[in-house]
C-alpha cells in the first residue's frame, strides 16, 4: 500500500450501520456461538449484512484489519517493534515486501530517519532475531529491534 494511499480518508465510503459497527466493538466482540447474529442484533441489522460490511470494509481497505489480538509473549512467543531506514523512493516497494511477512502486525510510515516501524509477533522469542534476519535478506536493508524495556496498556479507539 502506497503512503498516500495510507493517509487516504475513506469516511465517506461509511454509512451510519458501518460507523456503528466499527465504534461499538473496537474494544471487543462478543464470544457466543454465533458472535456476528449478536453483533447484528444490537444493530438492528442480519447475521449476513455484519459479516458482508465487514468483509466489504476489509476489502476497500478501510479495515486493514478485523480479529482477535493475542499476547504473543504470554503464549510464549516474542513481541518486537523494528524499524528500517529507507529511501523515500523504495519506500512502497520495501512496504509490500516487509508486510507479506506473517510476522507482521502492523507497519506505519514515519517522518523520522528510520521511517518505517512495524510490530513483529513470532512463535518464539528467538524468531524475533530470525524474521528480522529474513526481512534484511529479502530488502537489503538493515532491521532496527526495539524489544520494550517495560509494558503499559493504553487502549486506543478511533471513533469512526
Amino acid at each position: 500500500m502506497s503512503r498516500a494511499a495510507m493517509r487516504e480518508d475513506k469516511s465517506h465510503l461509511l454509512d451510519d450501520k458501518d460507523r456503528a459497527l466499527i465504534n461499538a466493538y473496537q474494544g471487543g466482540f462478543p464470544l457466543s456461538e454465533r458472535p456476528y447474529a449478536d453483533v447484528g442484533e444490537k444493530l438492528g441489522l442480519s447475521e449476513d449484512d455484519v459479516i458482508a460490511r465487514i468483509g466489504r470494509m476489509l476489502d476497500e481497505k478501510i479495515l486493514t484489519r478485523f480479529g482477535p489480538l493475542y499476547n504473543a509473549e504470554r503464549l510464549g512467543g516474542g513481541l518486537t517493534l523494528a524499524a528500517m531506514k529507507l529511501p523515500e523512493e523504495k519506500f512502497d516497494e520495501i512496504a509490500e515486501q516487509v508486510n507479506a511477512f506473517p510476522e507482521v502486525a502492523h507497519n506505519y510510515a514515519r517522518e523520522h530517519e528510520l521511517n518505517m516501524w512495524f510490530v513483529l509477533a513470532t512463535e518464539t522469542p528467538e524468531g524475533i532475531a530470525e524474521t528480522c534476519k529474513r526481512i534484511e535478506e529479502a530488502t537489503g536493508y538493515k532491521v532496527y529491534n526495539m524489544p520494550k524495556e517495560e509494558e503499559f496498556f493504553v487502549e486506543l479507539t478511533f471513533e469512526a
